[in-house]
């Protein structure tokens, strides 16, 4: 029986690459990379969608809170062994007018979310909680800036701090994806991985997966 995952994200767990404007194939996307290198007796279910936030209705776009979709993720794939969120980057945008704590606050109450849904999970809950790699400040310069806002950055710095703080009272496990040796973001908008960089992610979380049944 294999054990079931699922990468819950934004365009970094989608794939979206900057280079190109288009999507890194399965051979470079970390969650097929993790799944690779976790073995035969995992699955990865791909749950990534750009733009997506941790509880926030985009004013502009449709469909992209976290809270919204988290029950109809979770049960399509029950039963679930292990949810990874790795989201908060959108949330640094201007329009929504939050810091690094009140980013955590809408990650809570996700996680709280999953959390309850009961009929999703194989043999309970578990949940790893991974803080993106923080924006670049590249990407002050880059045309994205006016999709971000000037204060993206250093709010992205904010939550590798925050979201643990939260893993710790929800009972998660953390990763601080920033801390990775070489993890970088693609000099196109400094805030979408790089290629190497999925390699990295997956590595990382490769490694530590397997400590968390």
């Amino acid at each position: 029986m294999k054990r079931t995952i699922v990468a819950f994200g934004d365009s970094n767990t989608h794939g979206y690459c900057s280079e190109t404007g288009g999507r890194f194939s399965e051979e470079e996307r970390w969650p097929c990379l993790l799944e690779k290198y976790l073995g035969e007796e995992y699955r990865v279910m791909e749950e990534g969608l750009s733009g997506r936030t941790t509880v926030f209705e985009d004013p502009l776009f449709e469909g992209l809170s976290g809270l919204s979709y988290i029950f109809p993720c979770l049960m399509t794939h029950e039963p679930v062994d292990l949810l990874i969120i790795m989201l908060g980057t959108n949330d640094t945008k201007a329009r929504f007018s939050c810091n690094g704590e009140n980013i955590s606050k809408g990650l809570e109450r996700l996680v709280n979310k999953a959390l309850s849904i009961k009929d999703a999970w194989r043999n309970g809950p578990r949940i790893l909680i991974v803080a993106p790699a923080p924006i670049e400040e590249g990407c002050l310069s880059a045309p994205v800036v006016g999709e971000m806002g000037p204060d993206c950055v250093e709010k992205s710095r904010e939550l590798a701090f925050w979201f643990e703080d939260v893993a710790a009272r929800t009972g998660c496990s953390f990763l601080d994806a920033g801390s990775i040796p070489g993890i970088r973001m693609h000099p196109n908008d400094y805030m979408h991985l790089d290629r190497e960089s999925h390699t990295l992610l997956a590595r990382a979380l490769a490694e530590r997966i397997p400590s968390l049944f």
